[in-house]
């Protein structure tokens, strides 16, 4: 059997976030080698470069959105460069970037499972649920709003990438380490009847319990995506990000998290999005990621038969 070939794809720009600096987060995970690590795990790894889009124009919301059209062109940029590696074969790492990347990355990702005829699980690890509207949104920020505009509800710009709407629906996600929820988001996202594994419950009963409900019904037709925003750690880990939120994950935590993902053998994309360099102290944040990336792709702590 040939080795699997990781495509990473950099997508360097905060189009959709509320601080400056995500763009800069494909170079810091360069820098942090992740490349090179994936490769000592025995991956082909093609590093793609960068996408290119419109640049940040820094306005305020229009119509409860901001910069929605470059939001729009840089996420039809995702979404085919994310699906040409898929078709190819290939398992395709987005190197982010803010959050709202995932409306491309992850309606690629569903637009190739329908085309394989595979069932599709996205484990949405994040402080945030990501689920609001214009109406709801307290900023205009889009990257609140990815899951929300892949479940169809929002803008046709951003629903409509990849002609399929919805794109996705609820059920196909798994929310772990949420933490701070706007009060309208709260109402949007129990109406949708959203799984959302949040600190209380990781608190309750324990990371393992939690992936284990997270990863049920997980089998050999599952197509495993896994969106992974660095503020889903806890800050005194992971400083890096511009929405910091306390209380998240601690390193043990995160890295069984990422272990359990691992043991399924599932894993066939992912996103790492709103690594903020400017945030970030000596690219220590960074290098975090790549840690927990490696352990997304099995390497364990102990040796296990």
């Amino acid at each position: 059997m040939d080795k699997q070939t990781i495509a990473l794809v950099g997508v360097p720009t905060d189009i959709g976030a509320g601080h400056r600096g995500a763009s800069m987060g494909p170079e810091a995970l360069r820098v942090a080698k992740i490349g090179e690590r994936l490769q000592q795990r025995g991956f082909d790894v093609v590093d793609r470069g960068n996408l290119h889009g419109p640049h940040n124009p820094w306005q305020p919301p229009t119509d409860g959105y901001r910069h929605l059209p470059e939001v729009a062109a840089w996420n039809a940029a995702v979404h085919e460069a994310i699906h040409a590696e898929l078709a190819g074969g290939r398992l395709p790492i987005m190197l982010g970037g803010d959050h709202c990347l995932a409306i491309g990355s992850i309606s690629a990702v569903a637009r190739h499972c329908r085309e394989q005829g595979r069932k599709l699980r996205v484990l949405w690890l994040d402080a945030h649920t990501d689920f609001n509207t214009a109406l709801a949104t307290p900023t205009g920020n889009i990257h609140g709003m990815p899951v929300a505009c892949l479940c169809g509800n929002g803008p046709a710009e951003l629903t409509g990438i990849g002609g399929h709407v919805p794109a996705t629906r609820p059920d196909t996600y798994r929310q772990i380490g949420i933490r701070s929820v706007d009060d309208p988001e709260k109402r949007l996202v129990r109406e949708a009847g959203m799984d959302v594994f949040d600190m209380r419950h990781i608190d309750e009963v324990g990371m393992k319990r939690t992936m284990e409900e997270a990863l049920a019904g997980v089998d050999a037709d599952t197509h495993l995506h896994v969106s992974f925003d660095v503020d889903f750690l806890d800050p005194s880990i992971a400083p890096g990000v511009g929405t910091t939120v306390r209380g998240g994950p601690n390193y043990r935590e995160a890295q069984l998290c990422m272990e359990m993902i691992a043991d399924t053998g599932r894993l066939a994309s992912l996103d790492i999005v709103e690594l903020n360099p400017a945030f970030d102290k000596r690219n220590a944040t960074a290098k975090l990621a790549v840690d927990l990336v490696e352990s997304l792709f099995g390497k364990s702590t102990l040796i296990r038969i």
